[in-house]
C-alpha cells in the first residue's frame, strides 16, 4: 500500500455533494493498463506544453499492471507532443521493446529500467533535458527549502555526483542513480538534469517534474538577483512536505492539466 499523505485536512472538502477528483478503482487489469498508458500519453504531452523538449532526449515510463518486470515508454526520436497510445511501446529490462514498433531511447532504458529493477515499489519515472533544471544541477547543489513550492522537496531528494555529466549509456550508470532513489522522490543528477519517481502514479510523477524545474528556475532567478533569500526553517519545511509534498497531492495537482488536454487535445488517445 502506497502511502498517499495527507488526502484530507487542507485539499479533500468535508461538505458532500462538491466535485472533487475521485482517485479511480479498476475492476481488470485491462482497464488499470489502458488508465496507466492514457495517463503517460497525458504526461508526455504536459512535458510538450512545459517546452521540455530536447531533440530525442527525455524519457517517461510506468509499469504494466498485469507485468510489472515490463514498462510502458514513450517512442525514440517522436516529440513529446506527438505521442499517443498507438505509438506507446511495452520495454523489458534488457532494453527489448515487446510491443511496438519504434525503437526505445538507449539512456532511458539505462536509467529507467536500473531504477524499476531495483525498486519494485516505483512506479513511474520522469526524465528530460530541461533548461533550468540543467542549469541548476551544474552546481550539485539541493534545491533549498525558500519557497512552499521547494518544501515539497524537503528532505525528499537528493543530488547524484557520481559519472556526473557523462552519458548514460552504460549500465553503472543507470545502477547509481538507481541507488539513490531509495525512500525518494526525486533526484539532480549533477551535470545531467532532473529525476522524479513516484510509487504511485504517472500523475504524480509528471507533476512533480513539473514542479522541480519551476524551482529550479526560482532558484537560480534569486540567485541572480544577488539577494540572500530567507531559508525556511527546517520544521515549517518538514511541515508544508507533509501536506504538499505527497503522492497524491501530486496526483491531484495533475487533475488539472488532465482535464485541459482532455480537451485541446483528444487525438493523444489515437
Amino acid at each position: 500500500m502506497v502511502d498517499l499523505g495527507n488526502r484530507v485536512s487542507i485539499y479533500q472538502p468535508e461538505q458532500e455533494g462538491l466535485i472533487f477528483p475521485e482517485m479511480p478503482e479498476f475492476a481488470t487489469v485491462e482497464e488499470e493498463r489502458q488508465h496507466r498508458k492514457e495517463r503517460l500519453v497525458a504526461a508526455c504531452r504536459a512535458f510538450a506544453l512545459q517546452g521540455f523538449d530536447y531533440g530525442f532526449a527525455g524519457h517517461l515510463t510506468v509499469r504494466d499492471p498485469g507485468r510489472p518486470e515490463l514498462y510502458w515508454t514513450n517512442p525514440m526520436c517522436v516529440h513529446f507532443d506527438k505521442v499517443k497510445l498507438s505509438n506507446l511501446i511495452l520495454v523489458d529490462h534488457e532494453g527489448t521493446v515487446v510491443e511496438g514498433k519504434h525503437a526505445v531511447n538507449r539512456a532511458g532504458f539505462v536509467l529507467h529500467a536500473n531504477v524499476h529493477e531495483e525498486h519494485p515499489d516505483i512506479l513511474a519515472m520522469c526524465h528530460a533535458h530541461t533548461v533550468h533544471g540543467t542549469a541548476w544541477c551544474a552546481t550539485g547543489r539541493p534545491v533549498d527549502p525558500i519557497t512552499q513550492d521547494a518544501c515539497a522537496f524537503f528532505e525528499d531528494h537528493v543530488v547524484i555526483g557520481d559519472h556526473a555529466g557523462a552519458v548514460a549509456v552504460e549500465n553503472h550508470a543507470g545502477s547509481d542513480v538507481s541507488k539513490a532513489f531509495k525512500g525518494v522522490k526525486a533526484a539532480l543528477h549533477q551535470n545531467h538534469g532532473l529525476l522524479t519517481a513516484s510509487r504511485h502514479s504517472i500523475e504524480s510523477a509528471a507533476f512533480w517534474f513539473i514542479a522541480l524545474e519551476r524551482c529550479c528556475r526560482q532558484q537560480l532567478e534569486i540567485a541572480a538577483s544577488g539577494v540572500e533569500p530567507i531559508r525556511i526553517s527546517d520544521d515549517k519545511a518538514r511541515y508544508s512536505r507533509e501536506h504538499v509534498g505527497s503522492e497524491y497531492i501530486g496526483w491531484l495537482h495533475f487533475q488539472t492539466i488532465w482535464n485541459q488536454l482532455v480537451d485541446d487535445q483528444p487525438d493523444m488517445f489515437d
